[in-house]
């Protein structure tokens, strides 16, 4: 059960190690695109291609759906990147159903755990398998796998190695499903732990008033979707722009002038100057930061006080 690229990857784990798949449920057609023809999810496409039956319910409470799922008599039910399900439906196999989440569980359980996770500047995260329970992210943890976050990498990077990470992590999970009597560990909530709620539009402001650190941490955390965003006075006009590419700089910040450094735009936070490489004006396309100054100049960017 999965929809996007990222459900792919574990999909095609279990099919090249001869898992036998009996069918694949995934997201109803939408439309997309400037023609708002009706799209496939990844896990459709990919479905398709290797002729595995593919379920698209509307309603996951459904009795119809409930019934064509039951008469593939799954063992256990793997998900990736898919809805809540009801617990008619996570509770019928007799092994479970389990799921792969992008975070060292139990932290940052919720919907954009690689997002939260650099915009928090954490230096490791991980992949973490469990078995679905009521709650959400809550289940019994099976097996986990860390890696370091990089201080430059963004959010499509670490999208990225997490996919084959987790991949790898639920092919071992499941042959450890098959060939063992799992029960796994039961998940440990202490305060300190982090949250990953969906990030919404105020989400992604930046606040240049925060040190450096923590708006690269944002710009890159959001980096290439959805874009961190700032309002800027230009030439007297209020306009956002987004910013896709940052690096921290050792340059003290002296006043509230915009500069224009070595590899990028200088932009003075509460302590450094931050460097943005790339970015994207308001109504244009995203460019390197020496193209959008071929057309405009640092002294007509002033940040709103």
């Amino acid at each position: 059960m999965g929809t996007p690229a990222f459900a792919v990857a574990s999909l095609n784990a279990l099919l090249q190690a001869k898992m036998n798949v009996v069918g694949v449920v995934t997201a109803p057609d939408k439309p997309a695109g400037r023609g708002m023809q009706l799209q496939q999810s990844a896990v459709k496409q990919f479905a398709l291609a290797h002729d595995l039956p593919v379920l698209q319910p509307e309603k996951l409470k459904s009795p119809e759906f409930f019934e064509a799922l039951k008469q593939w008599q799954p063992d256990l039910q793997v998900v990736v990147a898919f809805r809540m399900l009801p617990e008619v439906i996570w509770s019928m196999p007799p092994k479970g159903t389990i799921n792969l989440h992008a975070s060292l569980l139990p932290n940052y359980r919720g919907a954009a755990p690689i997002n939260w996770a650099i915009i928090n500047g954490e230096k490791e995260t991980g992949v973490s398998t469990f078995f679905i329970e009521k709650e959400i992210d809550t289940g019994k943890i099976i097996d986990r796998k860390s890696t370091p976050i990089n201080e430059n990498e963004n959010v499509g990077e670490l999208y990225e190695r997490l996919m084959t990470m987790g991949a790898d992590l639920m092919f071992e999970t499941v042959n450890k499903i098959q060939n063992e009597n799992i029960d796994g560990q039961k998940q440990v909530v202490t305060p300190e732990l982090k949250s990953a709620p969906k990030i919404f539009k105020q989400d992604c402001e930046i606040k240049f008033n925060q040190t450096a650190t923590n708006v690269h941490n944002l710009i890159r955390g959001l980096s290439p979707y959805p874009g961190a965003w700032a309002k800027f006075n230009l030439n007297s006009e209020q306009k956002t722009i987004k910013f896709f590419k940052s690096t921290l700089t050792d340059i003290k910040v002296e006043g509230s002038k915009i500069l224009v450094g070595e590899n990028g735009i200088l932009i003075p936070c509460s302590d450094f100057y931050i460097s943005v490489s790339e970015l994207q004006a308001e109504g244009k396309r995203k460019m390197n930061y020496k193209d959008y100054l071929a057309g405009n100049s640092v002294e007509s960017m002033v940040i709103p006080s």
